[in-house]
C-alpha cells in the first residue's frame, strides 16, 4: 500500500515526503510543480506531474499505486494574494479539494490528512488557541481551507473515511542537513525573507505594522520547524493506522515570537545586520497567534525536536547560504514580513 501525497515537491510537502521515504513507506506524489520542485523529491520517488484536482489522473495514480492514503497538501497559501484574488483560492484550495474527495472516494481511500491552517480562526478571542475556539477567518485563504475542512468532515462521515485535519501556526526553517527547504521565488514566509536580507539578497525587510497592542508592537507567531511538522504528518498517519478516530489538531509549539523578535534572532545566527523598515499593519494579518498544542502532544506519538527560534533560524539560514552557492538565490525587494 501506498500513500499519495499531494504538493508533495512543495515545501512542506517535500519535507513530509522525506520523512515517509526514510521510514520505508511507499510514497507516490502529484504536483504541478507551480511552487516545487521535482528536485526535493528522493531518487525513485513517482511524481505525477498535474493538479490535484484532476480526477481521472487521481483516480489513475490511487490504482496504479494501490493508494490506501492521502496527504493534501497542494494549494495556494499567501494571505495577501488571497485578498487580491480571492477567486482563485476558493479554486485552488476549495474546489480542488472537493475533486480530490470525489476521486478519493470512488476509489474507497479511508484515510485522509489534510494541511489545514491557523488562520481559521481570525483574531482568537484566547491564547494560546484550543481547537474548539471559534472559527472566523480575516481572509480568503483562511475561508477557503475552512471550508475545505467542513467538506472533508462530511464526506468523511458519509463515506466511513477517517481523517486527521492539521492546522499548521506558522512553518519555518529546513532540513537540518540543508538538502532541502523553502526555494519559492518571492515567497513571503517571515524566516525566508530574514534569511535572504541576511545574505544579501534583499536590500531591507519592511515590518508590517509596529503599533499592535504587544511587548513591542509587532506581531506575534507561533514558529514549528518544517522537519517537525513532517514527523507530525507520519505521526498522523501513523494514528489512523491504528484505527484512530477523526480528529483536528493544532500543529505549532505553544510559545509565540514576535516579528522584531523573529528578525533579530536572524541577526544573532548570521552575525549579519540589515535594514529594517516599518509599513502599516497589511489587511488580513492576525495581531497574535499562538497554539494550544496539548491535543496533539496527547494525540500522537509526536515529539518536536527543533523547538526553538535560532535553530530554526540557523537551518533556514544554511539553506538559504547553500541555495547562494549553487547559484540558486534571487536578487529581489522585500514583498512582506
Amino acid at each position: 500500500m501506498s500513500v499519495l501525497v499531494t504538493g508533495g515537491a512543495g515545501y512542506v510537502g517535500s519535507h513530509t515526503v522525506r520523512a515517509l521515504y526514510e521510514a520505508n513507506e511507499k510514497v507516490v506524489v502529484i504536483d504541478n510543480l507551480s511552487t516545487g520542485f521535482s528536485a526535493h523529491l528522493p531518487e525513485g520517488v513517482p511524481l505525477f506531474i498535474g493538479d490535484a484536482g484532476d480526477e481521472n489522473l487521481v483516480d489513475g495514480v490511487i490504482a496504479q499505486h494501490d493508494v490506501d492514503t492521502i496527504m493534501h497538501f497542494a494549494g495556494s497559501i499567501v494571505v495577501p494574494e488571497s485578498m487580491r484574488d480571492p477567486l482563485l483560492y476558493y479554486r485552488n484550495n476549495t474546489m480542488t479539494t472537493r475533486s480530490l474527495l470525489n476521486a478519493a472516494v470512488k476509489r474507497g481511500i479511508e484515510r485522509f490528512i489534510f494541511s489545514s491552517t491557523a488562520a481559521v480562526y481570525g483574531d482568537p478571542e484566547q491564547v494560546p488557541v484550543p481547537e474548539h475556539a471559534r472559527t472566523r477567518p480575516l481572509s480568503p485563504y483562511g475561508s477557503s481551507k475552512l471550508m475545505t475542512e467542513i467538506i472533508l468532515h462530511d464526506v468523511a462521515s458519509a463515506y466511513g473515511m477517517n481523517y486527521v485535519v492539521l492546522r499548521y501556526f506558522n512553518v519555518a526553517g529546513a532540513d537540518p542537513l540543508a538538502r532541502i527547504g523553502l526555494a519559492t521565488i518571492g515567497a513571503t514566509h517571515l524566516l525566508k525573507i530574514a534569511v535572504e536580507a541576511a545574505t544579501g539578497q534583499r536590500a531591507k525587510i519592511d515590518v508590517f505594522g509596529t503599533d499592535y497592542p504587544t511587548e513591542d508592537g509587532s506581531c506575534i507567531r507561533d514558529f514549528v520547524h518544517v522537519s517537525d511538522l513532517a514527523q507530525a504528518h507520519r505521526a498522523a498517519l501513523s494514528y489512523l493506522r491504528t484505527g484512530g478516530a477523526s480528529v483536528t489538531l493544532n500543529c505549532g509549539y505553544g510559545r509565540g515570537y514576535s516579528v522584531l523578535e523573529t528578525i533579530e534572532a536572524v541577526r544573532r545566527v548570521s552575525g549579519r545586520n540589515f535594514a529594517v523598515s516599518y509599513a502599516p499593519r497589511r489587511e488580513g494579518d492576525i495581531m497574535t497567534m499562538v497554539a494550544d498544542a496539548s491535543r496533539i502532544r496527547a494525540t500522537l506519538d509526536w515529539t518536536p525536536q527543533y523547538d526553538n527560534i535560532e535553530t530554526i533560524a540557523a537551518h533556514a539560514l544554511a539553506w538559504e547560504e547553500k541555495l547562494l552557492r549553487e547559484g540558486s538565490g534571487n536578487i529581489q525587494e522585500a514583498v512582506s514580513a
